[in-house]
């Protein structure tokens, strides 16, 4: 049995504290990791004091965890904060105006190649894919950034395993996380997990120039673009003011999915953004008691279509239960083994070997 973060979290609610609440409740739980059936995770208190009077708990929240089916291990920390209020950080504001820009689109610094992952409507698994082939293209050698350019739905922090917030030390530079040997960045992690990004545009495409030019990405040879779907103002601000590599645009096999994909494709030549292929997602679906495939969305669209507009296309990647079970629990598919990891290994190296990654 595979056991995932809700599971743990869902344990740890029934350790009651005193004064009230529990570990989940009164938000006392950092760093949930997963590896086979070793969890590891972090009590944060927020004083010595409030730590030390913890400690009893501290058992009882392992031994919570270790009673779940499939857990061989438990490994938990008690951290707090320093002995007095700690002092405000530097303040900084994610959601500005953006800067005015002159010169046209321009490098990220450190950063060799660029790549969106787009697709005309949302739904066809097009975050899923970003996540997968970071991590695929990382394990094949590559020094991989991800960033969640969807702001009203960022989805990366849940689908990579990374529930804390980065640091910034002087109030400018973001410290981005590393999980599964890619460096990522996402406005979620610096939102509560349910809260909503109410902005207008102007907001929208300062927050984009932010997390692109604010966070200190290191040398990467390529960074993915995890973009929200359709075509509005995050395409248009990421393709007008920043040097892509080019496009990967994502569809499922079926007509009604095409037809907002090739508007995709469409905006993308618009904008004089290289489309580097395309990839049919959901392509095909194998039963796991009987063995028996089914084209459930249909099957070769994207081909035909990548075919008729002298497009590559990039692979097919089956619908499975197992990738979305991973992507719930925090490790996408590709950094594990089997058929599905395979399939975006394939991809990678395609990439790799194309110059494109």
């Amino acid at each position: 049995m595979t056991v995932t973060r809700d599971d743990i979290l869902r344990q740890l609610s029934g350790v009651a504290l005193p004064g009230g609440g529990d570990l989940v409740s009164r938000d006392l739980i950092r760093a949930v990791t997963i590896e086979g059936g070793t969890v590891r995770f972090v009590i944060e208190a927020a004083t010595p004091d409030e730590a030390r009077a913890l400690a009893p708990y501290q058992a009882a929240a392992e031994a919570a965890v270790k009673a779940l089916a499939g857990v061989t291990a438990v490994q938990v920390v008690m951290t707090a904060h320093g002995p007095s209020a700690k002092p405000a950080p530097p303040s900084l504001k994610i959601g500005q105006h953006p800067t005015p820009q002159q010169g046209g689109p321009q490098k990220v610094s450190g950063v060799d190649r660029i790549i969106a992952v787009g697709s005309g409507k949302g739904g066809v698994g097009k975050s899923t894919v970003s996540s997968n082939l970071a991590v695929a293209l990382a394990r094949q050698g590559r020094r991989v950034g991800l960033l969640d350019a969807d702001i009203y739905g960022p989805s990366q922090p849940r689908m990579m395993g990374v529930n804390r917030r980065p640091a910034s030390p002087d109030g400018k530079i973001i410290e981005p996380i590393v999980a599964h040997g890619v460096t990522m960045m996402s406005i979620g992690l610096m939102l509560k997990e349910d809260e909503a990004v109410i902005w207008r545009g102007p907001m929208i495409m300062g927050a984009l120039q932010q997390l692109l030019t604010q966070v200190a990405w290191g040398h990467l040879d390529v960074l993915i673009v995890d973009l929200p779907p359709g075509t509005g103002d995050i395409q248009l601000t990421l393709c007008q003011r920043t040097q892509l590599t080019g496009a990967i645009v994502v569809s499922t096999p079926q007509d009604v999915a095409l037809l907002d994909a090739r508007k995709a494709l469409d905006m993308f030549q618009k904008l004089k953004t290289p489309v580097l292929g395309l990839i049919e997602n959901m392509s095909s679906y194998v039963c796991p008691n009987c063995g028996h495939e089914a084209h459930i969305f249909g099957h070769g669209g994207v081909a035909e279509e990548a075919r008729k507009l002298d497009l590559p296309f990039l692979g097919e990647l089956p619908l499975a239960l197992e990738v979305r079970v991973a992507g719930d629990a925090g490790t996408p598919v590709a950094a594990g083994d089997g058929p599905v990891a395979e399939a975006y290994a394939r991809l990678a190296h395609r990439l790799i070997a194309g110059g494109m990654a």
